[in-house]
């Protein structure tokens, strides 16, 4: 059974009368009232992260995927409260240790602060993170436009090579190879946007599960479809690079999940006001396609204008 499946059979239904839960349709709690926003994420080895050998990264990551849910929703996070469950071998001293750095170093760079949480013992290693920020509003999934732009963040894809790299399926030079793992635990997320998200998108959501199934989520309840140009898909230098030189396909690379950019839609009178920001607070912006009309099929074209198919769309959890 997939995730929304899941959620809609057991759970929706038992939501109705709470406005704030956005009818477990997004990626935050939002109590208006109290300009209150708040989301968690659960984190298990072996599947949201390969292994513990480097547990300072792996709570990088973990934290930044976290409050990533908050910034794409044009919201600033504030705080955090971190659950964990594992053994003596995952929680030593020198685990502990490296993890408490971690987390300091994290706090300092985002302007979080971690305000609790709990511990509990357990042979399976995970996370639980919850975050919390204040807004009067926030960027809703579900509210895209006929006839938006499409834009993303940052690039796409190096994050996944990277866990190739960990998995040992593909390998560089040193240099390569410590480029793309560094940006499988360290994300570069965009925080420095957050409040201009707020004012220019009409809906959002982080690239967590990868872009064509976090696109096709943030238009689920609506008659819409999408039309990406998958040549203007951003990708880093060195992943260029490594499709020309490899004879990869990007479209085989672009959405495997795990780089937490923002995707998000806004109106085309906004484009010159994104083009602006985004040279004003240097972050990369990249408008990537638009939302059309639901009764028109979604496709990803080249730069000929020819349909490219896209097997893995992205990852599904399914129960």
């Amino acid at each position: 059974m997939h995730e929304f499946q899941l959620i809609n059979k057991y759970f929706s239904s038992i939501v109705k009368q709470n406005k704030s839960a956005l009818n477990l349709n997004d990626d935050v709690f939002f109590d208006r009232k109290k300009e209150l926003v708040i989301s968690i994420d659960t984190y298990n080895e072996g599947y949201h992260f390969i292994d513990f050998k480097y547990p300072d990264l792996v709570i990088k990551k973990i934290i930044r995927s976290s409050i990533s849910d908050l910034i794409c929703k044009g919201v600033e996070p504030k705080f955090y409260f971190i659950a964990g469950s594992g053994n003596k071998r995952s929680f030593s001293k020198k685990n502990l240790s490296l993890m408490s750095k971690s987390l300091k170093n994290e706090q300092k760079k985002y302007g979080i602060s971690l305000c609790g949480g709990d511990t509990t013992y357990s042979n399976k290693l995970s996370f639980s993170i919850t975050s919390i920020g204040y807004s009067k509003n926030i960027v809703y999934r579900n509210n895209a436009k006929l006839n938006d732009d499409i834009y993303v963040t940052g690039n796409l894809g190096d994050s996944y090579v990277g866990l190739q790299i960990l998995k040992k399926k593909i390998r560089f030079n040193k240099k390569i190879n410590d480029y793309f793992v560094k940006n499988y635990y360290e994300p570069n997320i965009q925080i420095d946007f957050t409040k201009e998200l707020l004012k220019l998108a009409n809906s959002s959501i982080d690239i967590s599960d990868g872009l064509i199934a976090d696109l096709e989520k943030m238009i689920n309840n609506q008659n819409l479809s999408y039309q990406i140009n998958e040549y203007k898909i951003p990708i880093s230098k060195i992943l260029t690079m490594i499709v020309k030189d490899h004879k990869f396909k990007k479209s085989q690379l672009i959405s495997n999940g795990d780089d937490y950019q923002i995707l998000f839609t806004a109106s085309p009178s906004k484009a010159r006001i994104i083009e602006n920001k985004s040279k004003l607070l240097q972050v990369k912006i990249t408008k990537i396609g638009k939302i059309i009309s639901g009764l028109k099929k979604s496709l990803i074209i080249d730069q000929k204008g020819k349909q490219i198919l896209i097997k893995n769309k992205g990852y599904t959890h399914q129960f």
